[in-house]
């Protein structure tokens, strides 16, 4: 089976991210399209699992995780799960912040861990990959 590309503009109206926002993650190595140097100039194209990174992105943002946790959480998801952004299966997995010293984990969902680690007064963001491949199989071409 062939893989489909698509270009940045596709990509943008595909995930909800504006071509800026696209530019700025691809220039920062945040999201790392494929580039065809074949033929006039330097074409940019964008696979599926990087599709799903953006949508993940622009996810996040929308409910309001910081720039900076999410693009540490999309670096650990791609280190610690990375079949996850080209199966299409989607797990669920929650952030975790050590107030001691402020650092992250990344774990899979388990909603008793969640509720006690709220009931402690620390706080958990859900990472429902779940969520972002459906929103993202919504608007992909068939």
């Amino acid at each position: 089976m062939q893989e489909t590309f698509f270009s940045s503009k596709e990509a943008s109206q595909i995930t909800g991210c504006t071509l800026r926002q696209i530019q700025y993650w691809r220039e920062k190595g945040i999201v790392v399209p494929v580039i065809s140097e074949t033929g006039t100039g330097r074409s940019i194209y964008y696979s599926r699992s990087n599709l799903v990174e953006l949508a993940a992105m622009v996810y996040w943002l929308s409910v309001g995780i910081s720039f900076d946790i999410a693009c540490e959480t999309l670096k650990r998801l791609k280190a610690q799960e990375p079949e996850l952004f080209i199966s299409g299966k989607g797990k669920r997995f929650m952030l975790l912040l050590s107030a001691q010293d402020e650092s992250l984990s990344l774990v899979e969902f388990d909603r008793k861990s969640a509720i006690a680690f709220l009931d402690e007064g620390k706080p958990v963001i859900p990472v429902w990959l779940d969520e972002i491949y459906q929103r993202l199989a919504s608007k992909l071409p068939r």
